[in-house]
């Protein structure tokens, strides 16, 4: 093969130009196919472009249901049902009741688009076994719907849902719902640790709420029903809330094993509206909720605030006829409430005399409690609860309870009633002291040492040298500032007012001079 070998030399120069000619063609020629491809590509995509321009415009439906006859459709689109063909490049998979479908050329479902994002909002009433419900718009009326497949578990009456009611679906539940507007469904942090000066009322409380649930065993073999409710009732500003958040707190730790109770926490003029029926609506959605919570064994607080604001004596003329349908409403919840025995449900006020005796019978709210103003010994078990080691103090917090409670309970008239007898009563501003008082006094002495701090610093530039922390001239101050401010107290118009703050019982106040 050696003998057959081409020595290139022997052609000279020229051989050697004629293949870089040849090498520098064939690149050429490449690059040119290149270019070729590319325009092609490019031409193919100009022409399916001008071919989509040339297509029928799209429309939108809401897929109902499939056909028993393979690759069709129940669609509502254009106002009205119809039966289509299904593209066979749709997944059957995706066709989900109450999903949004593309229509292509001839009304082919060609896409599915998931779930509609926006639209009218609705309250779901009442479900209708799994799949269907009843809705209300804004305007009242009511609407039976089908539920969408995401809404077939877990959408419960008093939901915000979004819905098409021409095709008859609600695909959506909006997180904001009715009864989370009027209401917080979890375990608030009070403890009665945190409670002071009310250990009497708590103690009563424990025997009566929580025994029921901690020793059901011993009620039934004694067959003695748990109560339903009870009524905390006292001058405004002592605790009636705080207690209503402990007892959910304690009875979740009752519970155990990671379980928690349900506190559903209602404002009373929160559920009033101006639509006739609206009211008791709402409170028929507050205690769907609690039954449903309380299916599961666990304990459910329907906490009333302002009770008296809502549920007034019927035929009294002190507002409107609405009390005529509210209270019944809330009589007929409370008494369908017997056979669930973990829901309590608990009221507080401070106009317990305004609310409709047939609420506070036995059976009912079944036990009261009064929660009155605090005297000297649990006015001090309060501030220890504020004044603690953890805050900068400048002496022993016992000192500085002492001080705060010796200016608390300082004689300083304060109101002269007239009594309708003809005698008179002298009121000092000691008879006003309330829980939340005692914990604004705390608030100001903080502030005013912070201040004290603050200008004291500045000027020294030792911060060493400074005592730091509330000292008892900070909480006398604070004390004389929340008496001479008694933003609480009413107007002397009112002399009936007078008396319901005081937390006074007896006889009819018809006149009230200020003497502080």
């Amino acid at each position: 093969m050696a003998g057959n070998t081409i020595n290139d030399d022997a052609f000279g120069p020229e051989l050697r130009e004629l293949k870089r000619e040849n090498q520098a063609m064939s690149s050429r020629n490449k690059k040119l196919a290149e270019l070729l491809k590319a325009s092609r590509d490019k031409l193919n995509d100009l022409y399916a472009q001008v071919e989509a321009l040339g297509e029928p415009a799209s429309t939108y439906g809401v897929f109902l249901e499939g056909s028993p006859r393979g690759h069709e459709a129940e669609v509502f689109t254009s106002g009205r049902r119809m039966r289509v063909k299904v593209a066979p490049t749709v997944s059957p998979d995706a066709l989900r009741p109450g999903t949004l479908v593309r229509l292509g050329d001839g009304a082919i479902v060609v896409e599915s688009c998931g779930y509609e994002a926006v639209g009218q909002l609705a309250t779901l009433s009442e479900k209708i076994g799994t799949e269907r419900a009843i809705i209300a718009d804004q305007q009242g009326a009511e609407h039976l719907v089908y539920l969408a497949q995401p809404l077939r578990e877990h959408a419960r009456a008093g939901d915000t849902v979004l819905v098409d009611t021409r095709a008859g679906y609600a695909f959506e539940r909006i997180p904001k719902t009715e009864v989370n507007q009027l209401s917080l469904d979890e375990v608030p942090d009070v403890t009665y640790a945190d409670i002071g000066g009310l250990s009497s009322q708590i103690e009563m409380i424990q025997d009566s709420v929580e025994l029921p649930f901690s020793h059901p065993d011993l009620y039934r073999e004694f067959d003695l029903t748990p109560p339903k409710g009870l009524l905390l009732y006292g001058p405004p500003g002592c605790g009636k809330t705080l207690i209503a958040k402990a007892v959910a707190n304690s009875l979740s730790q009752r519970i155990g094993d990671g379980g928690q109770a349900h506190f559903i926490n209602v404002k009373g003029p929160e559920l009033l509206n101006k639509f006739v029926g609206e009211t008791e609506r709402r409170i028929r959605l507050i205690f769907e909720r609690a039954r449903e919570l309380a299916e599961g064994g666990r304990p459910v607080i329907v906490f009333f605030d302002e009770m008296e604001s809502i549920f007034r004596t019927r035929g009294s003329g002190v507002s409107s006829d609405m009390e005529t349908t509210v209270v019944p409403q809330l009589l007929t919840e409370i008494d369908g409430v017997e056979g669930i025995a973990n829901v309590i449900v608990i009221g507080a006020t401070n106009r317990e005399e305004l609310i409709d005796p047939a609420i506070l019978r036995p059976g009912r709210l079944d036990i009261k409690v009064r929660v009155s103003r605090p005297n000297r010994a649990e006015a001090e078990d309060i501030l220890a609860r504020y004044i603690t080691p953890a805050i900068p103090l400048a002496a022993a917090p016992e000192e500085l309870i002492a001080a705060a409670a010796d200016a608390m309970f300082a004689p300083r008239p304060f109101v002269r009633l007239e009594l309708v007898d003809g005698t008179s009563q002298l009121l000092h501003y000691s008879d006003f002291i309330s829980g939340a008082m005692i914990a604004n006094v705390v608030d100001r002495a903080k502030k005013l040492a912070i201040k004290d701090w603050i200008g004291a610093v500045g000027v020294d530039k030792q911060p060493s040298a400074v005592q730091k922390g509330i000292t008892a001239e900070h909480l006398r101050a604070a004390v004389r500032a929340e008496q001479d401010e008694s933003e609480d107290m009413p107007n002397t118009a009112n002399p009936d007012e007078w008396a319901r703050i005081s937390g006074r019982q007896g006889k009819r106040v018809v006149a009230a001079e200020v003497v502080g």
